[in-house]
């Protein structure tokens, strides 16, 4: 008698019944939130690997076919990512296996890939450095000879409200009338030490964590810019969140804060000046959320690139 795992043993296999009683096409058959590992290469030519969680996805076109292969979508996923980079052309070959072992029963093929991106960090005024973690997913399409592919990332930043500073200095300058009354000579030394002390600074405006979410559509050829699309983000917002934390460190984030006060509304626009001079992004669609601290609910900003056919906010 032949063992189970014989050779020749022939395995039943049921998907490819025909089943013309329960007939019917299927816009999407696949798995969800696939643990596997995707290798990144960094700016600097650095590989990492890193965990993520996948979605596998075929259409099923053939009406009378019971179902896909899901096997199949699990070993090209595997031999893919495994054995190279991550890149808008590997995900490309990789949705194209997915339709030519399905070819008699698929005709768009899609992926979804998630994942944290590590970037190490210097601090803003220490010798220090540290890791900040980025949400990141990749969205691509392939249907017959189109090609879709989606960036879609978070980065988060501090957010200093300016009607908040307004009435701030407001109140810092009614304290100074008080302390320092009109027609008493000023002492340099007496204001510089009132400045630095807690009856000077009477108040401070309310700042909160805040998180720009943005998805972009990548023109034909373009790389994957993740860590270059991160930088121009921050760098356009000035604010973002930080690692390794000394007191010079803190003391210049408060500099930054100070000079850069927003609302969601300038934050969005910020971010859309880094989208619309990018070249490689042909669509955007932007969330500038600023969780407030002063209410229990969020100040939120949404902007679109505005392409026919493409996101609304």
């Amino acid at each position: 008698m032949s063992s189970p795992t014989s050779p020749q043993r022939t395995l039943p296999d049921v998907a490819t019944e025909t089943r013309p009683d329960q007939a019917g096409a299927l816009d999407g058959v696949g798995m969800e939130r696939i643990e596997m590992p995707v290798l990144l290469v960094a700016p600097d030519g650095v590989a990492q690997r890193v965990s993520a969680r996948i979605d596998a996805f075929v259409n099923l076109a053939r009406e009378d076919r019971r179902g896909i292969h899901m096997s199949r979508l699990y070993l090209h996923l595997d031999r893919h990512l495994s054995a190279e980079p991550l890149t808008p052309a590997s995900l490309r070959r990789c949705l194209r296996d997915f339709l030519d072992s399905h070819a008699d029963l698929s005709d768009r093929a899609w992926l979804r890939i998630g994942f944290d991106h590590l970037v190490r960090r210097p601090a803003l005024a220490s010798a220090n450095s540290g890791w900040r973690s980025y949400p990141v997913e990749l969205h691509a399409w392939l249907e017959g000879q189109r090609f879709e592919l989606e960036l879609a990332l978070d980065v988060q930043y501090s957010s200093t409200c300016p009607a908040s500073a307004a009435l701030a200095r407001q109140l810092v300058q009614d304290r100074f009338a008080e302390d320092f009354p009109a027609g008493r000579a000023l002492d340099r030394d007496a204001v510089h030490a009132w400045l630095g002390s807690s009856d000077g600074i009477v108040a401070t405006p309310h700042a909160q964590r805040s998180t720009a979410q943005v998805r972009v559509k990548l023109a034909t050829g373009a790389d994957l810019p993740i860590t270059e699309l991160i930088d121009a983000l921050e760098t356009a917002l000035a604010t973002p969140v930080q690692t390794a934390v000394k007191r010079e460190d803190e003391q210049a984030f408060a500099l930054a804060n100070g000079q850069n006060l927003m609302f969601c509304e300038d934050a969005a626009r910020r971010l859309r000046q880094v989208l619309d001079a990018d070249a490689r992004i042909i669509d955007w669609w932007l969330r500038a959320a600023h969780h407030e601290s002063l209410h229990p609910h969020d100040a939120v900003a949404l902007a679109t690139k505005g392409v026919a056919g493409g996101y609304r906010a």
